[in-house]
């Protein structure tokens, strides 16, 4: 990850975007676990005034605990929309907040690229195709860009849910949160090989993308080279 450090200095500059993502990431994932937990207590209460209902059957009472578990079933229906509701809303601010942080640092990135370009003397331009310069500050940009956007954004809110997750599985019964993690080193590892497999795949496919712009770059100068000539 030591390549990465250099980029610390936009997460820096951009770190309202970037905390406040955080912030967001965090509230839509306990949106996302809250209505599990009360859809268990809405079940429990409906349970609960089903056997009431049962218990008063031909008395005067029953109508007032039909009422009553109407009453809370539309209550718990209304509270699991409007949480599903608001963790839509902080997906959204979420994305609206890293995404467009990714943006800002892509910009800065292809302006500094340029800047560097331009400070290079006519050796560095005689030994590198531009084919390759090109996709530097294109393909690679774009990579990085998806690094600092859509992979640290997936990347917290899936260490958020994680642990949310977590705690709610412990405090519903921690024996079986426990036989739940068990397989879990065995998929980190699988996911660090594969992990591992479309880096190496990714780099290859950078290389390709090179070669492919210097061939479509000096065809270009070529042909119309020639047509000048003509």
């Amino acid at each position: 990850m030591k390549e990465l450090l250099p980029l610390n200095k936009f997460f820096y500059k951009y770190r309202l975007h970037f905390l406040s993502g955080i912030v967001f990431v965090t509230i839509s994932n306990l949106f996302g676990i809250f209505p599990a937990q009360l859809t268990r207590n809405a079940l429990d209460l409906v349970a609960a005034n089903i056997d009431s209902y049962r218990l008063f059957q031909g008395f005067d009472h029953q109508q007032e605990i039909y009422n009553l578990l109407i009453y809370n079933v539309l209550i718990f229906g209304v509270l699991v929309l409007s949480m599903a509701l608001m963790k839509g809303v902080f997906m959204f601010l979420m994305r609206q907040t890293i995404i467009v942080m990714s943006r800002h640092i892509e910009y800065d990135l292809k302006n500094e690229v340029y800047a560097q370009y331009q400070r290079l003397g006519m050796n560095f331009y005689n030994r590198n195709s531009t084919g390759d310069l090109m996709n530097r500050i294109s393909e690679d940009v774009g990579r990085v860009r998806m690094y600092v956007g859509p992979a640290i954004m997936y990347s917290i809110n899936m260490l958020v849910m994680f642990i949310l997750v977590i705690w709610a599985m412990y405090s519903v019964n921690p024996r079986l949160a426990t036989f739940v993690l068990l397989p879990l080193p065995v998929m980190t590892y699988l996911v660090y090989f594969v992990h591992n497999r479309i880096n190496k795949r990714s780099e290859e496919v950078q290389e390709q993308l090179s070669t492919l712009s210097t061939f479509v770059q000096e065809t270009f100068f070529g042909n119309t080279f020639d047509k000048g000539l003509r």
